[in-house]
């Protein structure tokens, strides 16, 4: 089995701006999604896809190949992460190299380790499955969201057989994290997604690595948890 993982790191980021490269915890972001694949078994490749030459270098320093520099037409906010994908499997396939997985690792997951990834590529296995997408409890229950009318009214807000039921006697609902996408290249090409429409199953995460960051507020959780780790560890 050959599985070809994908680090995808634009340079631009009007939200936080060059958050890729930022060091959280004494390290950049991009070096910590690096390392969540590092020495992980089955891995074939490791590659970076970046439109920046900073974050090339540095992902370079620590590890990682960066095969080329993708494209301007790849790198908007409005570029999708399949077409990312798409370019770097069509760049080896051009050269002779094909693969059976791809395996996606985000750097907005940093609390993501290897671990994490040798655990989820275990899970593929042992199910036989098509791919492994990792998911974490919701924190807040969706039976008790919905949206809102423009003048705000709550009325039917909640299903009228929900209204006194308590929070820990609703079921448990998981939502995509972002953290960990592993798909059969074959299917990813036909379905032209990595949530394919069968033989997908769950890798489930702890509510604390499954930190996203996309907001000011979101370093500071992942800066926490990391020094509340390291010191109990």
């Amino acid at each position: 089995m050959k599985i070809l993982a994908i680090v995808p790191a634009r340079g631009g980021s009007k939200r936080l701006p060059g958050k890729n490269i930022r060091s959280l915890h004494g390290k950049p972001l991009i070096q910590r999604a690096i390392e969540s694949a590092s020495g992980v078994k089955d891995i074939s490749r490791l590659i970076v896809s970046t439109d920046c030459l900073e974050i090339a270098d540095i992902a370079a320093k620590y590890g990682a190949e960066v095969p080329f520099i993708r494209p301007k037409e790849l790198a908007s906010d409005t570029s999708s992460s399949v077409d990312v994908i798409k370019h770097a499997l069509q760049f080896y396939e051009a050269r002779g190299e094909c693969f059976d997985y791809v395996l996606v690792l985000q750097p907005t997951s940093p609390i993501r380790n290897a671990k994490h990834t040798q655990k989820a590529i275990e899970l593929l296995n042992d199910k036989q499955a098509d791919a492994i997408v990792s998911v974490c409890e919701c924190d807040h229950s969706p039976l008790w969201s919905n949206t809102l009318p423009d003048d705000m009214s709550m009325d039917s807000f909640i299903r009228p057989e929900l209204k006194n039921v308590r929070s820990q006697d609703l079921p448990t609902y998981f939502r995509l994290n972002g953290a960990i996408y592993i798909t059969k290249v074959s299917r990813f090409f036909e379905e032209n997604a990595l949530l394919l429409s069968s033989n997908l199953y769950a890798y489930v995460m702890d509510g604390e690595s499954s930190v996203d960051i996309d907001h000011e507020l979101d370093f500071l959780l992942a800066e926490t948890i990391l020094k509340y780790k390291e010191s109990y560890e």
